[in-house]
């Protein structure tokens, strides 16, 4: 058989994708490997009518309600490889081999490679975070450190003096110029100059030097990665972003290649629930579209997608 619309991630771009599809009763298969971004965080903030809430029950509960709909098909397991064109696309798993969609919607996530510092992984989503608008609130206008990993630092440290006292620790990564000097600054944000050797206690810097520096949580730009290369093996083009080479999607969150959408974090530089859920929410309805207005034999055009209702 061959589904409609085949999601690659279950998480909340995905989900929310696969919602949209399942109410146009569309015939939809999700495959996920079960590893959303942030399963290591133990709330969620900034998700309207969710705030506070633990992911894992968002996630779980967006999924229950899902399965309610019976043209949906949920697969644990994991998405090795993708091949094919529209309305023909396959997809090999690990464990369950292939399936076939007319459609395929990439909610793949990306994985977060933290520096290489003792301690700072253990504490990811705990005391160590990226995003200040999810976790900022929470450390009460307590002190803040930012580990550097390169200049795109900068806009951490500039960000943070509004959650807290913001300390830019360069950590031999980088030395900011006078104007970056200048603009930190101007915000208030102190530059620690040593290098770390580790982090011990809830979110305490033991410098190589001796000295404690102690912090109510701490701040570190990751470089993700996209989780799986199924855009890569579709041949889905690429952003040219510095931070990571996300999906390239237009505003109906369609790739380069047709009929292949993507949505979440894999497709843009910035992530978080709320994002994430909108992403997802016009990559299934568009998604849906595509599968409606469809380019016909004779040559002529496909009907504009529209995402209004």
């Amino acid at each position: 058989m061959i589904y409609d619309a085949i999601v690659v991630g279950g998480s909340y771009a995905g989900l929310s994708a696969a919602l949209q599809l399942a109410r146009a009763r569309q015939r939809i298969l999700v495959i996920d490997a079960g590893e959303r971004r942030n399963r290591f965080a133990s709330a969620a903030h900034g998700f309207l009518g969710q705030d506070g809430r633990a992911p894992d029950a968002i996630a779980t509960e967006a999924r229950e309600q899902l399965l309610r709909y019976p043209n949906v098909e949920w697969l644990q397991d994991r998405a090795e490889r993708a091949e094919g064109s529209q309305d023909d696309f396959s997809i090999i798993t690990s464990a369950h081999g292939t399936v076939r969609g007319r459609r395929i919607v990439l909610a793949l996530g990306v994985t977060d490679d933290l520096p290489d510092v003792e301690g700072l992984r253990e504490r990811w989503g705990q005391s160590v975070f990226h995003c200040p608008y999810c976790h900022g609130y929470e450390l009460d206008q307590g002190a803040i450190g930012v580990i550097a990993t390169s200049h795109h630092s900068m806009h951490q440290a500039l960000l943070l003096p509004d959650w807290g006292d913001t300390t830019l620790v360069l950590n031999g990564c980088f030395e900011p110029d006078d104007e970056q000097r200048a603009q930190l600054a101007e915000r208030g944000t102190a530059i620690e100059a040593g290098r770390i050797k580790r982090v011990e206690g809830r979110a305490d810097l033991m410098m190589e030097d001796g000295r404690t520096l102690r912090f109510a949580g701490l701040f570190v730009l990751p470089r993700p990665r996209i989780a799986v290369p199924l855009a890569n093996q579709l041949g889905c083009d690429l952003a040219d972003d510095e931070l990571y080479p996300f999906i390239k999607t237009a505003f109906t969150q369609e790739t380069s290649v047709p009929g292949v959408f993507a949505c979440g974090d894999a497709a843009r530089s910035a992530g978080s629930v709320a994002v994430a859920v909108g992403d997802g929410n016009v990559a299934g309805a568009a998604t849906h579209q595509s599968l409606v207005f469809r380019p016909r034999e004779t040559g002529r055009a496909a009907e504009p997608v529209s995402l209004r209702a």
